[in-house]
């Protein structure tokens, strides 16, 4: 049996990683939960930033509440699967 796990990915985005000042709403306003906040990776500003993990839908929900405008949203035209 294998341990891993497939995942359907619907988009992706862009982050605009050094415009990002770490505020957490993306993180909280994503309804898959795909975004995560770095651990000990900051950017040029000292801000930790999200990271994209495989599931995003393309809602557009990071990109709604960004008061920075960091995230670029792009869906695709077919669902990928990414095994990780």
């Amino acid at each position: 049996m294998s341990d891993k796990e497939t995942v359907t990915t619907r988009g992706t985005l862009v982050i605009d990683v050094d415009a990002c000042k770490g505020c957490n709403l993306c993180i909280d306003a994503c309804p898959p939960g795909v975004l995560v906040m770095t651990d000990i990776e900051v950017n040029s500003r000292g801000y930790r930033y999200p990271q994209l993990l495989a599931g995003c839908t393309g809602c557009k929900a990071c990109s709604q509440i960004c008061p920075d405008f960091v995230f670029q949203v792009y869906k695709y035209d077919t669902p990928q699967e990414h095994t990780s």
